[in-house]
């Protein structure tokens, strides 16, 4: 059997590729791994992201690593801290020399007869192929090098700055300008009040409301946990307070979904309806509760933004362009200095890359997803996403967690491979409903891997499924086919790219 480079690729250094990288360091110590990165940094979201306010959306305490403590006062953080946070732990377990930087992969090419993948990377120095027994992609799950931009009419007409938060130039000074800031998801929300602090005046304009809920920045029973309990006893605690506060507030979702969309605009209205008489028409979703992320306003500041008037919603349909700013559908003129298009993420899948298998080229819209981490027919491959619903890192932790659990049994075992195999009776079960309703991902479902209806290939966007599925279950347990040698992967007909050609296996 011919040897690796790697015996594991991870690609990605961002949040899930470090927390990937330390459980691979501690849990399999004889495991020989690279860290592939595009860009010339680490740190991924929290890296590319540099608008004003770059802040999480979700409590650092669970999007936080399991086995590092978060530290900062600030459940609610700042980017800056959560990059921090990344390099700390990257440094602490001496994962910085596993790094590749400016190490794009064009393909990957899985050879079931060497059981191996070939990576095809762009490098500084020129292309060159990797091998590897295993990939962990934590590539993420949008394009980095483009933001998505709705087709404006007049867009070219504006004579102001256009920016877009995905691209924000270090240089730009909204002091005493007029702010259009176009949307209505976490950046916007983050922008609205954080540019309102030197702005003219800034306006939020969003096509439709979303369900905005105010939240404390600092976790004070969190903290005093932790001052009463350092070190990891705090942590771990303050970690399971959220965790089992999120799956209440989840089963209230499913048990009583009027009166928590009712709960939650009342929220609004409580901090909004002295003040802002419209209230109602910009923070009134047309969708239940959970059906897109929830923005949190860490500490009201938007709410106190709008209350003060130094920034204005506006909901409906833009109309067009102008030279000095933009007018809505229903006659409304914007006036603006500088335009902000916060209008969300283009997806992909895998990082973008092209994968194959024995030739056959895959098409990340055919695929079936396996138990939330690897795909169907696609070999020695996991993915590591996070959830929806919840902090991101808590689906990394388990993900990390099974994939050493894996790569252990198969050493032990003397498998070179793994595969999740699926048949056209598997294809059949494909779930048609649409849960997730984000315009980011609406845009882009036919081309994303598909959810089954049944086991394995269900994916339950619920913490504690997981744990159950991933950090209990067992891994032998007849859903994956294991192999001491490379065996041949047959591509049911629903998988293929190209149904004319003839898979070399068959």
């Amino acid at each position: 059997m011919t040897n690796p480079d790697h015996d594991v690729i991870i690609i990605g250094a961002g949040l899930s590729g470090i927390g990937v990288a330390r459980y691979l360091k501690v849990e399999c110590p004889d495991k020989d791994f690279a860290i592939l990165e595009t860009k010339p940094r680490m740190g991924g979201t929290w890296d590319l992201f540099r608008y004003p306010g770059i802040r999480s959306d979700s409590d650092m305490h669970t999007m936080g690593y399991a086995f590092k403590p978060w530290k900062n006062a600030k459940a609610i953080s700042d980017g800056g801290s959560i990059l921090n946070y990344v390099k700390e732990t990257s440094r602490e377990y001496g994962i910085d020399d596993h790094i590749l930087y400016e190490h794009k992969v064009q393909r990957a090419d899985y050879d079931t007869s060497t059981a191996l993948w070939t990576l095809t990377v762009e490098t500084p120095e020129g292309t060159k192929t990797m091998t590897a027994r295993f990939i962990l992609s934590c590539a993420g799950y949008y394009r980095h090098d483009e933001g998505y931009l709705p087709d404006f009419p007049g867009y070219d007409s504006f004579k102001g700055q256009l920016v877009h938060p995905q691209f924000w130039p270090e240089d730009l000074d909204h002091a005493g300008k007029k702010v259009a800031i176009i949307g209505s998801g976490a950046t916007a929300v983050t922008l609205t009040p954080t540019l309102a602090e030197k702005a003219a005046h800034v306006w939020q304009i969003q096509r439709t409301p979303t369900y905005v809920i105010n939240r404390p920045a600092k976790d004070r029973i969190g903290n005093i946990l932790k001052t009463i309990f350092p070190g990891k006893l705090g942590y771990w605690l303050t970690r399971w307070k959220i965790i089992w506060a999120g799956r209440l507030r989840r089963k209230k979702f499913v048990s009583d979904i009027k009166g928590m969309k009712k709960l939650l605009i009342g929220g609004v209205g409580k901090e909004l309806a002295q003040d802002v008489p419209d209230w109602q028409d910009h923070f009134t979703p047309p969708y239940w509760p959970g059906q897109q992320r929830i923005c949190v306003v860490p500490d009201g500041d938007m709410f106190e933004t709008l209350r003060q008037k130094k920034a204005t919603m506006v909901t409906g349909e833009i109309e067009t362009f102008t030279e000095t700013g933009l007018r809505m559908q229903d006659g409304t003129e914007i006036e603006a200095d500088i335009i902000v298009t916060a209008t969300g993420l283009v997806l992909e899948t895998l990082g973008g890359a092209q994968y194959a298998v024995d030739g056959q080229d895959v098409d990340p819209g055919k695929l079936l997803v396996y138990k939330g981490f690897m795909y169907s027919n696609m070999p020695n491959l996991i993915y590591v996403t996070g959830y929806t619903n919840a902090s991101w890192t808590l689906k990394v932790d388990l993900v990390a967690e099974y994939a050493c659990r894996l790569l252990k049994h198969m050493g032990e075992k003397g498998y070179v491979q793994a595969v999740p195999r699926a048949g056209s009776e598997d294809f059949a079960t494909i779930s048609t409903a649409i849960k997730f309703t984000s315009g980011y991902f609406l845009r882009v479902r036919d081309r994303l891997p598909k959810h089954g209806t049944a086991f394995p290939w269900v994916h339950e966007q619920e913490y504690f499924w997981d744990r159950k599925t991933l950090k209990r279950g067992k891994v032998d347990d007849g859903s994956l086919d294991f192999s001491t040698e490379g065996k041949a992967v047959v591509f049911p007909p629903e998988q293929r790219c190209d149904d004319t050609v003839e898979m070399a296996a068959e």
